[in-house]
C-alpha cells in the first residue's frame, strides 16, 4: 500500500476513534459533566447611587468589565436594586437573572442570581426569608431592621442533564443574634431538601470566615463546606473582600463566601481585584471559585 493510501487510512481510524469518544460522552452524561468546570462568584454589588463619589454612573461599566473579564457561569449578588440589575443585565450579553426586592415585588435589595442561558435551565425557584416567619414577604424579627432572605434556584445544566441547587443570601450587618440565626435558618432549609443534589450557597456573611459564630454554625456543624479552603490554587487570599472604596487592606478577613453541599470538587477560588482608572465597582471584591460538580456515587 501507497505512503498517501496509508495517511488516509491513518486519517480515517483517528477520526473514527475521535468520533466514538464523543458518541461515549453524549450517552454518558455524569463522565461529560466531570469534564466541565463550574466558574461561580459572589459579588455585593453595592446599591445604587445617582451621587459621587462612586455612583452607580461611574461604576457601571467598571462593574461589566471586571464581570465580563471574569467570565462566571453563574453569580450570586447582594445589594442591586431593580434597575441597577437591569442595567446589568442589559451589559452582561448571555445572562439571565431570577430574584425578587426584599420587601417585596421589585422594592428594596435583591439577592439576584445571574446564570448564562445557553448552559442553565431552571427548574424551579423560590425565596424565603430569614425570620421567624420566613414564607412571610419582608419579614424581620431578630431585630434587624433591614430585612433579610435567600433566593434559591435548582439548575439543569442543558448539556449533561445535571441538577443543583443555587442558594443566594446576605446575612445582616449590624445584629450578631440576626446572622446566627440567618446561618441556622439556612442549615435547616438546606436540611430539609434531603437531597443528593449539590447545593452552593454563596453571599455576604457580614462575618469573618474561620472565626465567627455564623461560618461554625454554616461550616463547622452545618454540612457545608467553605471551597476556599481545600482549593488546589488561591489567589489574592490575603486581601481582605471588603474595601471600602478604599485602598485594598491585606488582612485576610472574608466576609464573601461560596459554600458548597455535596458532591463537589474544588480546583480554584480567588479574590477578584477589579478596577478601571481607580473606580472600583463596588466596595467589596467579588470572589470566584472553579467548581467540578461529580458525579453521585
Amino acid at each position: 500500500m501507497s505512503n498517501s493510501r496509508l495517511k488516509i487510512l491513518f486519517a480515517l481510524v483517528a477520526g473514527g476513534a475521535i468520533f466514538l469518544l464523543g458518541v461515549s460522552a453524549a450517552f454518558h452524561p455524569r463522565l461529560a459533566a466531570e469534564e466541565i468546570p463550574l466558574r461561580v462568584m459572589t459579588f455585593n454589588l453595592r446599591y445604587a447611587s445617582p451621587n459621587p463619589p462612586n455612583s452607580w454612573p461611574e461604576r457601571r461599566p467598571v462593574m461589566r468589565n471586571c464581570i465580563r473579564r471574569a467570565a462566571p457561569d453563574l453569580i450570586g449578588t447582594q445589594e442591586g436594586l431593580y434597575a441597577q440589575l437591569k442595567d446589568l443585565a442589559a451589559d452582561l450579553s448571555g445572562y439571565h437573572w431570577i430574584g425578587l426586592g426584599r420587601e417585596g415585588g421589585s422594592k428594596g435589595e435583591y439577592m439576584a442570581i445571574f446564570y448564562l442561558d445557553d448552559r442553565f435551565e431552571p427548574m424551579a425557584y423560590d425565596h424565603f426569608w430569614l425570620s421567624d416567619t420566613p414564607a412571610v414577604i419582608g419579614s424581620s424579627t431578630w431585630g434587624n431592621t433591614n430585612r433579610r432572605m435567600v433566593t434559591w434556584v435548582r439548575f439543569r445544566e442543558r448539556r449533561t442533564g445535571r441538577e443543583f441547587y443555587f442558594w443566594n443570601t446576605h446575612l445582616d450587618n449590624d445584629v450578631e443574634l440576626a446572622r446566627q440565626k440567618g446561618a441556622a435558618l439556612i442549615v435547616e432549609r438546606a436540611d430539609q431538601l434531603k437531597t443528593s443534589l449539590p447545593l452552593l450557597l454563596t453571599g455576604d456573611f457580614n462575618a469573618a470566615a474561620g472565626s465567627s459564630a455564623s461560618y461554625d454554625i454554616l461550616v463547622k456543624n452545618g454540612g457545608f463546606a467553605d471551597t476556599w479552603q481545600p482549593a488546589r490554587e488561591r489567589n489574592n487570599e490575603k486581601l481582605n473582600t471588603f474595601h471600602g472604596f478604599k485602598a485594598p487592606v491585606e488582612a485576610g478577613v472574608r466576609i464573601d463566601w461560596i459554600l458548597a453541599r455535596g458532591p463537589v470538587a474544588v480546583e480554584k477560588v480567588e479574590i477578584v481585584t477589579c478596577a478601571d482608572n481607580g473606580q472600583f465597582p463596588s466596595d467589596h471584591f467579588p470572589v470566584m471559585a472553579t467548581l467540578m460538580l461529580k458525579a453521585e456515587k
